[in-house]
């Protein structure tokens, strides 16, 4: 069990899945820019994460509903939760919808992100959360995804390197992937071009540069 100091934001998983560098930056050294994706990003959640909550019979719905998970570390914000009754008081089902501002994506970063936030409400409610869904603004249509246990492992081990990079507090090397990089916003933070490569380390420049006076002078 964690303490709550040691959290690491949901948002956060994403992060080291699309870049170690990128979530180092972020939230080790703190920095942050906005550019066009970022900033219709933030304005599509300002929308969906105002905190209310809408009811009727055997069905509920929690908007911008606050996260936690001890166990795994875990601190957050879920867009929406839908919540189905049993006619009871047990939760027949729970499912977390997360919305996207863009399509849908080859990768899983979006899918841990889900993913994640199901760990969170399994914990916090005490009941199996099998599958959640997202919702691409450009798709205009949710798309359901089963939390298996191939998700649920690569989950596992993006908090596990996560909080490996966070414990560290070491900032990972550029490497540039036009891909990645031509449209992160905190690309003139990282200069991935200047810094990717075989480089020489400073030490090893400072050292050429004495050598270099020093023949100098005897010459």
């Amino acid at each position: 069990m964690f303490d709550e100091s040691d959290l690491i934001p949901v948002s956060a998983l994403q992060h080291t899945l699309f870049c170690e560098r990128q979530y180092a930056l972020i939230h080790i050294e703190q920095a942050w820019a906005e550019n066009r994706y970022t900033i219709e990003g933030n304005i599509l959640h300002e929308r969906v994460d105002v905190v209310h909550h809408e009811s009727r019979r055997g069905f509920r719905v929690e908007y911008g509903l606050a996260l936690r998970s001890l166990r795994y570390g875990l601190i957050g914000k879920a867009d929406m939760v839908e919540f189905m009754k049993n006619g009871r008081d047990k939760y027949e089902s729970i499912s977390p919808v997360e919305f996207k501002r863009g399509r849908k994506k080859a990768d899983n970063y979006d899918l841990v992100q889900l993913c994640a936030q199901a760990l969170c409400l399994e914990e916090m409610f005490g009941t199996p959360v099998t599958e959640g869904q997202i919702y691409y603004l450009q798709e205009h249509r949710r798309t359901t995804i089963p939390l298996d246990d191939v998700l649920r492992e690569q989950t596992f081990e993006t908090i596990q390197r996560t909080r490996t990079i966070f414990t560290s507090k070491v900032t990972p090397r550029a490497n540039y992937d036009s891909k990645k990089c031509d449209r992160c916003s905190l690309f003139d933070i990282c200069m991935p071009k200047a810094l990717a490569g075989n480089r020489k380390p400073v030490s090893r420049y400072l050292e050429n540069q004495i050598h270099q006076n020093l023949q100098e002078k005897l010459e």
